[in-house]
């Protein structure tokens, strides 16, 4: 870096990069500590450098799927230490220190997912409203009605947390409930967007999983599980409910689940709200050295090839655009099933494969799938 000019008699100090960011006082200082926040972000041609700041040990940066680990590195002799991140436009990321191999959540970021998590995004990424910046401290709160599911057809014992947004309606069933619950407080937002009119009531049942793969990988046992044994357990569960009016959300591979639990099993599911469908998935696809190298659409698009008959389903699908694996599958299965009757809602969120960027799109495709005109 250039030194600046030095007074008489005085040797020269490097300049430090921090003064872009809002940050002109020396490194390391209090008055310099005392101005950190979240990341902060510079233009940079198209896109975007990011600051991030740890202080007192060695840490390394980490992205949930959109880059690889990055080093943080040591101002001079201070507890400083930092990365400038290249970004591309719009993009909204979770992400975490690691330090002695431990995760830790940004301590200046008030926006976190979780104990060890936070969540940043540049500064054309569009707001997500209804989703309240939550710190690592801060408990989110959690539905008062717990159901008890023993046994089986998925045996073992789970508890199925419900909540009536607004006063209840249609069931909403989350996959990866627990995420849904601990990580990002889709309780308040589910209840925020109610009372400012973008949703109708809905009851929430955050399902929990324990097996993704074993579950989710396009087999029949979940789906007949929730309709004769979970579904039942809501309805005795004494808050409105409208199980009639199901819709399934879903993420990665519960997105997957969720459209194959539409096409197998319309009788049960005609509402979907999917981000970022595993739709490379086929028998196996787990297994190779590039999952996303099959054909365009995997199993599910094969599926949708024997032509069944859609004309009943409301199908909202996002995608993060920075998923440039996953788009060719997911527009497979988009244009597939819009084909074969569906009435289908095809957007991108501003992300990678990162539930920080599905947050939008999950309140705002279960509102249209519940819509009364879908187009």
């Amino acid at each position: 870096m250039r030194p600046t000019d030095p007074a008489p008699g005085r040797v020269a100090a490097p300049e430090h990069p921090f003064a872009a960011y809002g940050m002109p006082a020396e490194p390391g200082t209090e008055a310099f500590w005392g101005a950190a926040g979240a990341p902060a972000a510079v233009r940079d041609g198209a896109g975007w450098t990011t600051l991030f700041l740890w202080r007192g040990s060695p840490a390394t940066l980490e992205f949930e799927s959109w880059s690889g680990p990055v080093p943080l590195r040591r101002w001079g002799a201070t507890d400083c230490w930092y990365a400038e991140v290249p970004m591309p436009p719009r993009l909204r990321v979770t992400y975490r220190f690691l330090v002695d191999g431990a995760g830790r959540a940004d301590p200046f970021n008030p926006a976190g997912a979780g104990a060890d998590r936070s969540v940043t995004a540049t500064p054309d990424a569009p707001d997500q409203p209804h989703w309240p910046a939550t710190g690592p401290d801060e408990v989110l709160p959690l539905p008062r009605t717990r159901l008890r599911w023993a046994g089986g057809r998925l045996g073992g014992r789970r508890t199925v947390r419900v909540h009536a947004a607004g006063g209840g309606g249609p069931v909403v069933l989350l996959l990866d409930g627990d995420d849904w619950l601990y990580l990002h407080p889709a309780v308040t937002a589910f209840d925020t967007a109610v009372a400012r009119g973008d949703l109708p009531p809905v009851t929430l049942v955050f399902l929990p999983t324990r097996d993704r793969e074993a579950e989710f990988a396009c087999r029949p046992e979940l789906w007949e599980a929730v309709r004769e044994e979970l579904l039942p357990l809501v309805a005795e569960a004494g808050l409105p409910a409208d199980t009639g009016r199901l819709v399934v959300a879903g993420q990665s591979l519960g997105g997957l689940s969720a459209v194959y639990a539409a096409l197998r099993f319309p009788e049960l599911v005609s509402r979907v709200a999917c981000q970022s469908g595993s739709f490379w998935w086929t028998p196996g696809a787990a297994d190779l050295t590039d999952p996303l190298a099959g054909p365009a659409g995997g199993a599910v698009a094969a599926m949708l090839r024997e032509r069944p008959d859609l004309s009943g389903l409301r199908i909202a699908f996002d995608v993060g655009e920075h998923e440039t694996g996953m788009l060719p599958h997911c527009a497979a299965v988009e244009s597939l099933a819009g084909e074969a009757g569906a009435a289908v809602r095809a957007s991108r969120s501003p992300s990678g494969h990162d539930r920080a960027g599905w947050r939008h799109a999950l309140t705002r495709d279960v509102a249209w799938v519940l819509s009364r005109d879908p187009a």
